[in-house]
């Protein structure tokens, strides 16, 4: 299972790759990068994305949700078994502009989940339908 280092060896190598970058995003704090920044400052980028993140992360406007059984209700007796709605993770946000593409894929892990990985990709020379692709099987891999 390979580790942060990498994983964005792997990301970089992708068509049209600027920069990557392994994000906390609760802190902001850049676990790992390579290649270019959009704004020059790795750290910054990585606070500025970890901003975006978050904002999907925590509201439920960005969730998909699904119904699950809800466990039997014993309050008024009935037994009844009723409907809940359950967050379910975000998986990918992209962001768009005139000459590069962002993909931010959250990495899902056996504690709190609150890394994900991002890509800067060129407009012209990048494939983001590819990318995402291999953004998410990079991300599944990813040992932390």
């Amino acid at each position: 299972m390979p580790g942060i280092d990498e994983c964005l060896l792997d990301a970089m190598r992708l068509p049209g790759a600027r920069g990557a970058g392994v994000v906390d995003w609760i802190s902001g704090l850049a676990l790992g990068t390579i290649g270019e920044s959009p704004n020059g400052d790795h750290e910054a980028t990585a606070a500025e994305a970890a901003e975006l993140a978050r904002m999907a992360a925590e509201h439920r406007a960005f969730a998909a949700t699904t119904q699950i059984p809800a466990p039997a209700t014993g309050g008024d007796g009935t037994g009844q078994v009723g409907q809940v709605d359950q967050l379910l993770p975000v998986e990918d946000v992209i962001v768009t502009n005139r000459d590069s593409y962002h993909l931010i894929r959250f990495v899902r892990t056996t504690f709190d989940s609150s890394v994900f990985l991002h890509l800067w990709l060129d407009r012209d020379e990048g494939n983001l339908a590819l990318a995402r692709i291999r953004v998410g099987e990079i991300a599944e891999r990813l040992v932390l």
